[in-house]
Parts: C-alpha cells; sequence; structure tokens
C-alpha cells in the first residue's frame, strides 16, 4: 500500500509527519485527512476568535496530492461591553 505523510498547519506552524499512513485509495487519503482537522481544533480552542487549521497530505515522492483546511472566524454582533454590563458574577 502507498505510504502518505499528513502535514499539518496551525495558523501557518508547520508539523511535518515523518511517519506516514498507509492508505489504500484516494478516498481513505481524503477521510483521514479531514478526520484530523477537528481534532487539531479541538486541542487548541478556544484561542482567540479566528483561526486557520490545514491539513497538506504528501505522497512517498514528496509531492502534496491532497490538501484541506478549516477556518474558524467568529465575531460578535452586538456590542460586547453591554453583554459585561449585564453579566452575571460567578460565584468562586
Amino acid at each position: 500500500m502507498p505510504l502518505y505523510f499528513f502535514d499539518t498547519y496551525d495558523q501557518g506552524e508547520l508539523s511535518r509527519d515523518e511517519q506516514g499512513i498507509e492508505c489504500s485509495s484516494k478516498s481513505q487519503v481524503q477521510t483521514n485527512a479531514l478526520d484530523a482537522l477537528p481534532d487539531m481544533a479541538r486541542e487548541v480552542l478556544p484561542d482567540g476568535p479566528n483561526h486557520c487549521f490545514r491539513v497538506e497530505v504528501r505522497s512517498e515522492q514528496g509531492r502534496v496530492v491532497f490538501r484541506a483546511r478549516l477556518d474558524l472566524n467568529s465575531e460578535w454582533l452586538e456590542d460586547a461591553r453591554d453583554n459585561e454590563v449585564n453579566a452575571v458574577p460567578r460565584a468562586n
């Protein structure tokens, strides 16, 4: 079975896959790459209102053959100060 390397990028910071995963089909490559994105997000969130996660898959020859990206974008739709004024204090 061909070996594929799943390099991950978190906010542009590269984590290079040196071991690789054997995959029997393009579908399996795609599934493995897409499955990695939510796991990456769970590890670092919440870490600011905007975040970009990316996986690039390399073949054994070193060519990028698949890419997947997950973007998190969030924004307040009202003045955040309104929430602070009306917020209920938390008990310690």
